[in-house]
């Protein structure tokens, strides 16, 4: 077969897909841009508002530092669970995938509501500290940045397991018995070998909490209290309180652009990455 009969083929493939795509993805899009600018009146009086908005600011100051932070601490404890998995037996490594993927396949508002039973003044965790202590215990576990903390960490962690793993998994153990053979510490062959082998795991774990951090909804409007709202809670403000979908489809427009910013250094990274093996 020639090579433009491949690509014939293969557009033959593709081309629902990508109908599809184009469909549910691209025109809902196009409206929101088109929202956002007053429609035929291409008015950028939305984004100088939002702009000028101290609402706006602080919120995507929250946005920010919330999905930073999340992602932080989402990549130490996945990394940790990644290294755990990939010292195991591939049969015992596929136990503990399924425990990884329970949560995983769990629906957020459903864990979400969990987390207000464990945490909560009265949950699982208070009485438990009380019936130790002896005394009436109620830390303010929710309704406030821990809260949120914790459904966010627990909601992105398997996504930082998957990618560390794979990488984790293609490092060649003839490395490890290499550095053993010239007595090299524990420490020393993790920061030598498995740290910068696992890197492309890391970064491609990274890059997708954080884009999926910046549009979190749930986790912050049950879990988390006044100083906690992000952009996409002021969406759902401005579409259900103040019914102006001018600034909502512009804060729409702004979280498309920082998605798009974020995503293209891992994109261009990834990019040389497969020209520099090749």
């Amino acid at each position: 077969m020639s090579g433009v009969e491949n690509s014939r083929a293969a557009a033959a493939y593709v081309s629902p897909a990508a109908i599809v795509s184009l469909v549910i993805a691209a025109v809902p899009l196009l409206f929101i841009l088109f929202t956002s600018v007053d429609g035929r009146g291409l008015s950028p009086e939305a984004f100088e508002n939002l702009l000028s908005s101290t609402l706006f600011r602080r919120s995507l100051y929250t946005t920010i530092e919330i999905s930073v932070s999340a992602s932080l601490i989402s990549l130490v404890l996945g990394y940790a669970v990644a290294l755990h998995l990939a010292r195991q037996s591939p049969r015992r490594r596929a136990l503990y995938m399924v425990l990884v993927l329970l949560p995983f396949w769990t629906s957020i508002l459903v864990k979400s509501y969990a987390f207000t039973v464990i945490l909560g003044r009265e949950g699982v965790i208070n009485s438990l500290l009380s019936w130790v202590s002896g005394s009436h215990i109620a830390l303010p576990m929710i309704l406030n940045r821990f809260g949120v903390m914790v459904g966010m960490t627990n909601y992105l962690t398997p996504f930082i397991v998957f990618p560390v793993l794979a990488s984790l998994l293609a490092i060649d153990p003839a490395l490890y018995r290499a550095a053993d053979i010239m007595s090299a510490r524990p420490m020393r062959i993790f920061f030598t070998i498995t740290l910068p082998l696992s890197l492309p795991g890391v970064m491609a774990g990274v890059s997708s909490v954080i884009v999926m951090s910046l549009g979190f909804f749930i986790i912050p409007a049950l879990l988390g209290g006044r100083q906690d709202v992000m952009l996409a809670n002021l969406v759902d403000f401005y579409t259900r309180e103040t019914l102006d979908w001018n600034m909502a489809a512009a804060i729409g427009v702004l979280l498309l652009a920082m998605v798009v910013l974020l995503s293209a250094p891992a994109l261009w990274i990834r990019r040389n990455r497969l020209v520099g093996s090749t």
